[in-house]
């Protein structure tokens, strides 16, 4: 079994957060840009990039 520090990252299109690998995104994770559906939402809203309200 991987480590938590041990998955692959990426960084969020919208806010700019990195973020890990998932095992939901496991098929997917070459299409994954987006770090949670707030981000995915309010980028097709086509709101300007910032941290949603939920992250810290």
């Amino acid at each position: 079994m991987r480590r938590k520090g041990d998955l692959p990252q990426k960084v969020c299109v919208q806010c700019g957060r990195p973020f890990a690998w998932r095992k939901k995104w496991e098929r997917v994770w070459d299409e994954v840009r987006y770090c949670s559906d707030a981000c995915r939402r309010a980028a097709h809203r086509g709101e300007p990039a910032q941290a949603p309200q939920g992250h810290r």
